[in-house]
């Protein structure tokens, strides 16, 4: 149905209220990592200048940044290798395979993605600590896992269901075996939400502050999130270069949906339907 002419203004003034109100903190968040120490203390004002790297080269000069960063970089990517591997080898199992009880596994690993983090982390603090793996990105790595493989398998489960099978059975009898049909017609075509799972992965490690900080103790170990709170003391608050370390953490993200954006939509798309 056509909309009447106020009908869609106030749907484009809605829509321009909530872009604002959601790209304001980040613009905000990089125009005052950029600002002289004066401007950015003593005087507010939305229009950005004059600039300075000042912030930034004492961030990566004179603080531990660089490793965290390496860190981040380190247990992000390891996650989401895991998390893809194991997410989709179970995904397809339970959708291709006759499995009793494949949807009460489906479903209490979604159970347990509701879990609030801090609830899981302490135990598993304690279980790690026996285990030697305290303090360790190994240790980081397994926790971040039980965040991201329960959200990839849900995820990927309802693409493959959704995935016609007689795909499969075409190019088996073309002669391409089970995993050869597999890896030459379910992956290429399931590549959107594969994408979305990595991405989600990513983000949900890259950002991990309540795990961080309960598992990792020594200041070489820390991640991006835990490092750049540890800036924030009782007497100094280092408002620039906090200002700019968020930046830089907020840079790979941004990198990846604009990259990845197109995938990333299919991805969610498809998964979303209900087969």
């Amino acid at each position: 149905m056509t909309r009447s002419l106020p009908a869609r203004l106030g749907l484009l003034a809605a829509a321009v209220v909530i872009s604002v109100y959601s790209a304001f903190p980040i613009y905000w968040m990089v125009v005052s990592s950029l600002r002289e120490p004066t401007s950015l203390l003593h005087r507010i004002s939305l229009m950005p200048g004059p600039f300075t790297f000042e912030y930034y080269r004492n961030l990566l000069e004179l603080t531990d940044y660089p490793a965290h960063f390496v860190n981040s970089v380190v247990v992000a990517v390891i996650t989401v290798v895991v998390t893809m591997i194991f997410s989709v080898m179970i995904a397809y199992a339970v959708t291709r395979h006759r499995i009793r009880g494949k949807k009460l596994i489906v479903g209490a690993m979604l159970y347990a993605y509701m879990f609030p983090p801090l609830l899981i982390a302490i135990p598993m603090f304690a279980i790690f600590a026996k285990l030697g793996l305290s303090d360790s990105l190994t240790g980081l790595i397994a926790s971040h896992l039980t965040l991201t493989l329960p959200l990839g398998v849900w995820f990927l489960w309802g693409f493959f269901k959704n995935m016609p099978f007689e795909l499969e059975e075409a190019a088996m009898v073309d002669g391409c075996t089970r995993l050869g049909a597999f890896l030459r017609v379910v992956l290429p075509l399931s590549l959107p939400g594969l994408i979305t799972v990595a991405i989600f992965s990513f983000l949900l490690s890259w950002t991990d502050y309540t795990f961080a900080l309960i598992m990792i103790g020594s200041d070489a170990n820390k991640t991006l999130p835990v490092g750049l709170s540890s800036m924030v003391g009782s007497f100094d608050l280092r408002w620039g270069e906090i200002m700019a370390g968020s930046t830089l953490i907020a840079l790979p993200l941004f990198g990846a949906f604009a990259l990845l954006s197109q995938y990333f939509i299919q991805g969610l798309g498809a998964g979303a339907v209900k087969g």
